[in-house]
């Protein structure tokens, strides 16, 4: 059994608080949001209190937080309650750290695509520029801001609709989808730590069977209280729609790898089950979800 570290938020320092919020709740898309201001300033920075939220109108949220150190509010905060548009641009490994020098505090006016050594783009229907090495950039209007509270940590929700949308040709696979390999994107996580989202920490996990899935409920218990077998194997068996039939189980014990299992241990045996659960585990970790259910049918 695992222990427990219990926080009550109202009862831990914002910088402690802080830490343990965002380590945690990792790794989160950034937000490098270049904004305008009434006489015409510009303004570029990241933000990973960040996501999208509807599709139909497009709506992306992005939050700026008081600091947790003197209550002041960020520029980009102050821009859109000017100039109520952003540029969403989204930040690929390339970039990453170009943007987190951007991240530094300069002071007001100061254009951090000159600082940090990004190239403007005008836009095409708001006021802010996007970035040109951004693999995808949004062009938004700022429907609202919520201010989530006075004091210093505390989020502004900016509330924005997408206009308009900028994608790199390099980013697309040939189906014409959006190839996570290409884009290459990272994620901020905590402390100075990101997550790049691509290579083997990207992978695919198939959608719910239809029809419906078995359930892990619905295991053998003697698959369930495996020892061998991890909450995510089970998750696998479980989203079959049915079992092999008994037919199929026994053609599959021609199968080279089962033979072996079944050749060198008895009948019936702690053993035999543990190495056919092990085969089964192999045959999982590769998505061969039926060969690893013949394979555990085989007791």
């Amino acid at each position: 059994m695992s222990t427990y570290l219990t926080v009550d938020p109202t009862q831990v320092e914002i910088p402690r608080m802080h830490g343990l919020l965002l380590g945690a709740i990792t790794p989160r898309p950034i937000a490098f949001a270049s904004t305008i201001d009434k006489a015409g300033k510009i303004n570029l920075s990241p933000f990973s209190y960040f996501n999208v939220f509807s599709t139909r109108p497009p709506i992306m949220i992005f939050s700026p937080a008081r600091s947790g150190r003197d209550n002041t509010t960020k520029h980009t905060l102050d821009n859109v309650l000017e100039v109520p548009e952003v540029v969403i641009n989204v930040v690929d490994y390339s970039m990453v750290q170009q943007v987190s020098l951007a991240s530094t505090v300069y002071p007001k006016g100061v254009n951090e695509f000159v600082k940090a050594g990004f190239t403007e783009i005008k836009s095409t229907v708001v006021n802010p520029p996007r970035v040109a090495e951004s693999p995808a950039a949004f062009e938004c209007k700022v429907n609202q801001v919520i201010p989530l509270g006075n004091q210093g940590g505390a989020g502004n929700l900016v509330i924005c609709e997408v206009l308009l949308v900028h994608y790199a040709s390099r980013i697309f696979d040939d189906a014409g989808q959006i190839d996570p390999q290409k884009l290459d994107a990272v994620g901020r996580m905590g402390g100075n730590w990101y997550a790049r989202a691509s290579g083997e920490a990207v992978f695919e996990v198939p959608k719910p069977s239809h029809p419906l899935g078995i359930g892990v409920d619905q295991l053998p218990k003697h698959i369930l209280n495996s020892p061998v077998l991890t909450g995510n194997d089970l998750g696998k068996l479980g989203n079959i729609s049915k079992l092999p039939d008994p037919s199929e189980v026994e053609a599959f014990r021609k199968n080279d790898r089962l033979k072996m299992v079944l050749g060198t241990t008895l009948n019936g045996s702690d053993a035999r089950r543990q190495e056919l659960h092990r085969l089964a585990a192999q045959f999982l970790k590769s998505d061969e979800i039926e060969k690893a259910w013949k394979t555990l049918l085989q007791e």
